[in-house]
């Protein structure tokens, strides 16, 4: 009996430190990765945009300059996204965004920037917009896509 708490016991442990490692699996961006909507809106307004490349990983393709690839979560659109940077510099600056909800709940941000890492791009950026584009862009009145 004591050995089949024992057991229970360690296997209980054992499962609920997977459960933490798996909440705990860090981003595929570093903090230092993270772009700022009011810079890029500046160096959109400021005409600094020749050395980057704004792509829309959502379901719109709503920021000036903007590349409309499709939402990441459909393997489609990330087999588009690969097509697209195929032939891209790897140092040049690439500024992914989706926007269509926070972070933690966006399911277009992680499979695009895993993609961008595999393919080995040097200067990835993902826009950080911390509810949505529409608060974090479009009520701002920052630049858009006509």
């Amino acid at each position: 009996m004591i050995r089949c708490l024992s057991f229970l016991f360690v296997a209980l442990l054992a499962f609920s430190s997977n459960g933490m490692y798996a909440q705990q699996k860090p981003e595929p961006w570093s903090n230092k990765q993270l772009l700022e909507t009011e810079k890029l809106a500046s160096r959109i307004g400021q005409g600094e945009v020749q050395n980057l490349l704004i792509l829309s990983i959502g379901p719109d393709a709503l920021i000036k300059g903007s590349v409309g690839i499709g939402p990441a979560s459909e393997k489609e659109n990330i087999n588009k996204l690969r097509a697209y940077l195929k032939d891209v510099a790897k140092g040049k600056e690439v500024i992914i965004y989706c926007g269509c909800c926070p972070f933690d709940r966006c399911p277009n941000i992680r499979p695009a920037f895993r993609a961008l890492n595999a393919m080995g791009f040097k200067n990835a950026k993902l826009l950080n917009i911390h509810q949505n584009v529409k608060v974090d862009w479009l009520d701002k009145g920052y630049p858009l896509n006509e």
